[in-house]
C-alpha cells in the first residue's frame, strides 16, 4: 500500500530560515557555489543551492514531487500548532503532522518576526484563517493539485442594531477586527479598544454570512477568544462608541467576508 504524502506550505513555523526563493527577485545571482539534490522518495527530491550575491550568500530549498492531487500526494498550508501566532521550527511542525502521512515542510510565506503571524492568506480547508496581504499575489491549490497565483482582495463587514461597519479579520490594524480561534487563546493586548465577546460564531468562510450573539462587551485587551466563537475589537472613539451603541450583549451580530 502507498502511503501518502503531505507536502506542507509552512506559514507561522519557522524559527531559523534558509533564504525565501523570492529573495531571487530582488537580488541578483553573482555565482552558484554548490547545488546538492537528494531523493526523499521515490517521485520526490530534495535540493539545496547556495548563491552568492553582492548582497551576501543566499540558500534556495527546493522540494520537487508529482501533481499533488490529494490521493497519493497532497500539498496544503499548516501553521504551529494550529494558530496563527507562533514561532517552531519546521522540523517540530513535520512531526505534528506525521501521523498523517509522510510530510516534506517548506516554508510558505513571510511572517512577523515577534508573533509569527503570516503576512499573507491563510485559507485551510475552505476557513479563512489569515486575509490577503494587500499589493501581493496569492497562492491558490485546486482539489486537483493546479496551483494558481493571483491578486486576491479582500472585503469584510460586520452589523448589529446598526448599518454594516468595515472588518478586518485576524489583524490588529483598522477600525473593526474579528479575532477567530484560529488567531489564538486571546486577542492581544490593546490601549482604547472595546471588544465583544460572541460567544458561538461558524467557522469564517468566503461569501458565507456569521451569526452569533454577544455574550460580554469589556474594555481593552487581551480578552479569551472563546472556542467556537470569535471576538469583535473596536478602535478610535467613533468605533468603540458605534461597538458599544451597536453590539450590546444580548445583540445578535452577522459578519460576511468576501
Amino acid at each position: 500500500m502507498l502511503r501518502k504524502i503531505v507536502i506542507v506550505a509552512a506559514f507561522a513555523a519557522l524559527v531559523t530560515v534558509g533564504a525565501a526563493s523570492a529573495a531571487l527577485g530582488s537580488q541578483r545571482r553573482a555565482s552558484q557555489e554548490s547545488s546538492t539534490t537528494i531523493t526523499l522518495m521515490p517521485g520526490v527530491t530534495y535540493t539545496r543551492a547556495v548563491d552568492f550575491t553582492s548582497r551576501g550568500p543566499i540558500v534556495v530549498d527546493v522540494v520537487t514531487a508529482p501533481k499533488p492531487d490529494g490521493t497519493v500526494y497532497s500539498l496544503g498550508p499548516a501553521v504551529t500548532n494550529g494558530t496563527l501566532r507562533g514561532t517552531d521550527k519546521l522540523t517540530h511542525l513535520e512531526k505534528q503532522l506525521a501521523g498523517r502521512g509522510t510530510t516534506v515542510a517548506i516554508d510558505g510565506d513571510y511572517f512577523d518576526r515577534h508573533t509569527g503571524t503570516p503576512s499573507g492568506i491563510v485559507l485551510q480547508g475552505g476557513v479563512l484563517e489569515n486575509q490577503p496581504a494587500a499589493g501581493r499575489s496569492s497562492l491558490g491549490i485546486g482539489a486537483d493539485g493546479a496551483l494558481t497565483a493571483a491578486r486576491v482582495s479582500f472585503a469584510g463587514t460586520w452589523q448589529g442594531n446598526g448599518q454594516p461597519r468595515p472588518l478586518l479579520l485576524n489583524t490588529p490594524k483598522g477600525r473593526f477586527t474579528l479575532y477567530t480561534p484560529a488567531y489564538g487563546t486571546a486577542t492581544p493586548s490593546e490601549s482604547g479598544v472595546v471588544e465583544a465577546v460572541i460567544g458561538s460564531m461558524p467557522e469564517a468562510q468566503l461569501d458565507t454570512p456569521l451569526d452569533g450573539s454577544v455574550t460580554q462587551v469589556a474594555g481593552g485587551g487581551p480578552t479569551r477568544i472563546p472556542p467556537g466563537g470569535a471576538v469583535l475589537v473596536a478602535r478610535g472613539a467613533q468605533s468603540t462608541s458605534q461597538l458599544r451603541a451597536e453590539a450590546p450583549v444580548g445583540q445578535q451580530v452577522e459578519a460576511a467576508q468576501g
